[in-house]
């Protein structure tokens, strides 16, 4: 699937749904396109540029990356196989506006353990500075002292470990890139232009590579596993039914969607647990290093002085 940007899915599928709604109306795809541009929409401008550099309009659409190259690779089974561009856009729109809500959801959801952790990762260096002020000579036991020195060289490596730590637990627990279930909603659309399975598959495989998405050579490798999967047991269905397979490769699309929406949301859940291990196995020794035996030495250090 195509990396994308926080926002790009939504904007994408703002200006899609457009194009869909003029397609509807009647207006020829190109001079859509333009009216996009005309309008200033910042994707519309960068397709209409690409075209009249002589680019082909798949990869018009898929030079502006992310969501984008989903769009182009959708455009390019419409148009290949006669399939209701309008109708497959709306779809596609739909499908990018949920991958986008659901990775929205995802991410408020990291917002608070994800903040939480920041701030207790400068719980150590808070330590420091409370030692300072009541008064003990903490920054000379780290800087002057064979015993601070060690305190201060294990401590940083302790809160630099945990930083580290704790942005791979968060990075883990993010929403994947791409749209969930696009896979079955190419299919889809792919179908409902009247080809047969067997094309339908082979035309979604050569518009990833007439899209520039991926080389035709590794263009089936490239597919999710698991999507494919999913989409062969949906077609066995269609087939062992005989009913058509449009309608639930998209109710399977729609369903890979929620999954995604729920596995992301259950994913912000476990991290709030999982990010007490770096706190208890390096901020908190890294607090004791850096702020209580400081003090400790300090004490130690004026109680010899004394005697």
């Amino acid at each position: 699937m195509s990396p994308a940007t926080p926002g790009d899915g939504a904007a994408a599928a703002e200006t899609v749904l457009r194009l869909a709604v003029m397609l509807q109306a009647g207006v020829a795809p190109a001079p859509a396109w333009h009216h996009l541009a005309a309008s200033q929409d910042p994707a519309a401008e960068r397709v209409t540029a690409a075209v009249a550099d002589g680019m082909p309009l798949p990869r018009a659409i898929a030079a502006s990356g992310g969501a984008w190259r989903d769009v182009a690779v959708a455009w390019h089974v419409a148009t290949t196989v006669g399939a209701p561009l309008a109708e497959s856009l709306r779809g596609l729109a739909a499908a990018l506006r949920d991958a986008a809500e659901a990775a929205d959801d995802v991410r408020v959801a990291l917002a608070e353990p994800a903040g939480t952790a920041r701030l207790m990762g400068w719980l150590p260096l808070v330590a420091v500075g409370l030692g300072v002020a009541l008064g003990f000579d903490t920054l000379g036991v780290l800087v002057g002292h064979p015993a601070g020195i060690a305190c201060l060289v294990a401590g940083g490596a302790l809160i630099l470990a945990a930083q580290r730590w704790t942005a791979r637990l968060v990075r883990r627990a993010r929403a994947d890139s791409g749209v969930p279930g696009l896979h079955a909603e190419l299919v889809a659309i792919a179908l409902s232009g009247g080809a047969s399975i067997d094309r339908a598959t082979a035309v979604v495989r050569d518009a990833h590579a007439a899209a520039g998405t991926r080389n035709a050579a590794d263009a089936d490798a490239d597919v999710d596993a698991d999507a494919d999967a999913d989409v062969d047991a949906v077609l066995a269905l269609s087939r062992s039914a005989g009913v058509p397979a449009v309608e639930l490769l998209r109710a399977s699309a729609a369903h890979a969607r929620h999954r995604a929406r729920v596995d992301g949301r259950l994913r912000a859940a476990r991290l709030s647990s999982r990010l007490l291990i770096p706190l208890g196995v390096c901020t908190l020794p890294a607090f004791l290093l850096l702020g209580v035996a400081p003090m400790l030495l300090s004490v130690v250090s004026t109680m010899s002085l004394s005697l």
